[in-house]
């Protein structure tokens, strides 16, 4: 993987959180106040038209709590790389658990909690095994995108103990926590542009 394999995992995003607004528009209209869709895909907008910028572009732009959790994760994650030109799938795990990291730290959530944390963390945890176990990295890269999803839909049952939709109390059990809907985007989106650069 290289440089132009994140920018394809950016305009991968762009085009997901574009398909799916409506759909995030109603998640969070449920539980949150209603502009996650809108806000994911301004920034992710955004971020397509300064390619090469850095992640304080999505920080800027995208609204709501979404912005400074995937802003801090992208420059995490940035880091990790540094300037190096190519990386690995064992690379690409690191980038990952830095993101996530940064943004337990910065959101203070776990899974379980009903956020992004509940769709990211399976992901990165089913990529570094898989790739522990030998798989190759598309492959992987599918696991942790479908472990994503998994995530994602099992924030319906859950209440909320973190963010906006935590005021809502039980009202918040039944519904679908939009950060984890979009993150589970972004983690396919990252499959699709992978597979395409292989």
């Amino acid at each position: 993987m290289d440089a132009a394999t994140i920018t394809s995992w950016m305009r991968e995003i762009d085009v997901a959180v574009r398909a799916e607004r409506d759909h995030l528009v109603q998640l969070d209209a449920a539980i949150g106040d209603g502009d996650h869709g809108t806000n994911m895909v301004r920034g992710f907008e955004a971020v397509v038209q300064a390619l090469g910028a850095d992640a304080g572009t999505l920080v800027s732009t995208v609204g709501g709590a979404s912005g400074p959790l995937w802003g801090s994760a992208l420059r995490s994650g940035g880091r990790v790389l540094g300037e190096q030109m190519t990386f690995e799938g064992n690379q690409l795990v690191e980038v990952l658990s830095a993101a996530l990291a940064s943004v337990k730290d910065l959101g203070t959530a776990a899974v379980g909690d009903k956020t992004m944390v509940d769709a990211l963390e399976p992901a990165v945890d089913t990529l570094r095994s898989r790739l522990h176990d030998g798989v190759a990295l598309d492959q992987a890269l599918d696991a942790a995108a479908a472990a994503a999803e998994a995530g994602m839909r099992s924030t319906v049952p859950l209440q909320a103990r973190k963010g906006r939709a935590s005021y809502l109390g039980e009202r918040s059990v039944g519904h679908q926590d939009p950060g984890a809907t979009s993150t589970a985007l972004i983690l396919r989106a990252l499959q699709k542009a992978a597979t395409k650069g292989a």
